[in-house]
């Protein structure tokens, strides 16, 4: 795939071998997808501050990640449906990121389990977790992650209720995929996706599917997720989930300076800024124009993440540069995943590497630890804008 030149090539041979279903699930955000196209444009606001006549041989991009050492500051984040990509699309993404050294995330609706993972890899990975109302189930949930070695436990504090997506309304789209003549129309003629399903491990949500009470089957999975998203969810709710979990813990979707600092207080591991990637609260700013305010509040109490619009190594640059200690990316990898299983995802990698260690190179750096404000100009940011 040498041929692939950046994440739009990836994205476009996706869009062609995925049913648009699952291809617009990942590709969409909510409502107008104001906050979904901000999460990319606004990165272009930043402007690099090229230096020159610096020895920048030997460049270094591995940092840690919660004390683990990773080659790019980079993790794969959490992607609902991430099997419906490309078959067992959670397997192949987990081991792609385990061979180029940097973790992978889990989500509580991949359709591949935790168990599955776990067997095809030797690494531990992260684990993501929706709090819903089912208390036995999370519970159990959170027993199985410890006991297939999961050391890192991202909580999404962001979808207490669904955001709309257009996209999925008009596509159709339920859980499990309901397929009626428009679908089939859309698999027929897709061939390499349906022939690849045919050999997947799973097809529908594995982490529910016989664990849940009552989901024993597809049939029962809809109504069961339509009852567990928690309105009433608040920051006292994470207690029994802490006190259960033994390992590091991230909260993923803090938009705000003022929550960041509520996490720092309650002594969590670090946070994610993170808007779910534009598909829940639209017309919320983008995580590139949080992520500064954020740093400034709590980046001295815990370390800081963000993920959302991430596209290039230069992309990852600039959110290093004001205050990250990593990010995270979805759907790049997704659209590697679809365009060409884990090649595809291992190119999406490669992609970011280089284009990473192209960029530091330029601004005079031999270290990613040592990017900060001073290799950029980012006149949007004023100092005190929460206040």
């Amino acid at each position: 795939m040498k041929n692939i030149l950046n994440v739009e090539d990836l994205q476009s041979m996706a869009r062609k071998r995925v049913p648009k279903m699952f291809y617009e699930y990942a590709d969409s955000g909510s409502w107008s997808a104001e906050t979904y196209k901000a999460n990319e444009n606004d990165f272009s606001k930043i402007k690099f501050r090229q230096r020159v006549g610096v020895n920048i041989e030997n460049r270094t991009l591995s940092k840690t990640f919660l004390g683990k050492k990773v080659s790019i500051p980079l993790a794969l984040a959490p992607t609902g449906l991430c099997g419906m990509q490309h078959y067992n699309g959670e397997i192949l993404s987990a081991q792609a990121s385990e061979e180029f050294g940097i973790p992978f995330t889990l989500s509580t609706m991949s359709i591949c389990s935790i168990e599955d993972v776990a067997e095809a890899t030797s690494q531990p990975f992260w684990f993501q977790l929706y709090v819903m109302r089912d208390k036995a189930f999370i519970s159990n949930l959170l027993n199985r992650a410890q006991d297939a070695g999961c050391n890192v436990l991202q909580i999404t504090m962001d979808l207490n209720i669904l955001g709309q997506r257009h996209a999925d309304v008009r596509n159709g789209l339920s859980a499990p995929p309901k397929f009626k003549l428009k679908h089939i129309k859309q698999i027929i003629t897709k061939p390499r996706w349906a022939l690849g399903m045919l050999r997947a491990k799973r097809h529908f949500f594995a982490n529910v599917v016989g664990h849940a009470e009552g989901v024993t089957d597809s049939g029962a999975l809809w109504s069961w997720i339509a009852e567990q998203f928690d309105s009433t969810f608040s920051w006292k709710d994470l207690d029994w989930i802490r006190n259960q979990w033994k390992g590091k813990i991230l909260l993923k979707g803090i938009l705000d300076p003022d929550d960041a600092e509520k996490a720092a207080q309650l002594g969590y591991d670090g946070i994610i800024v993170s808007n779910h990637g534009g598909r829940q609260l639209d017309g919320a700013l983008s995580s590139i124009s949080a992520l500064p305010y954020i740093v400034d509040k709590v980046a001295n109490k815990m370390e800081v993440y963000m993920d959302g619009g991430i596209r290039s190594g230069q992309d990852i640059c600039k959110a290093l540069c004001l205050g990250a200690q990593g990010v995270l990316i979805g759907r790049p990898f997704l659209y590697g995943l679809g365009a060409n299983g884990k090649a595809g995802v291992t190119r999406c990698l490669e992609i970011m590497r280089d284009s990473l260690d192209e960029s530091i190179g330029f601004l005079g750096e031999n270290d990613v630890n040592n990017l900060s404000r001073k290799n950029v100009l980012y006149t949007s940011y004023k100092k005190g804008a929460f206040d």
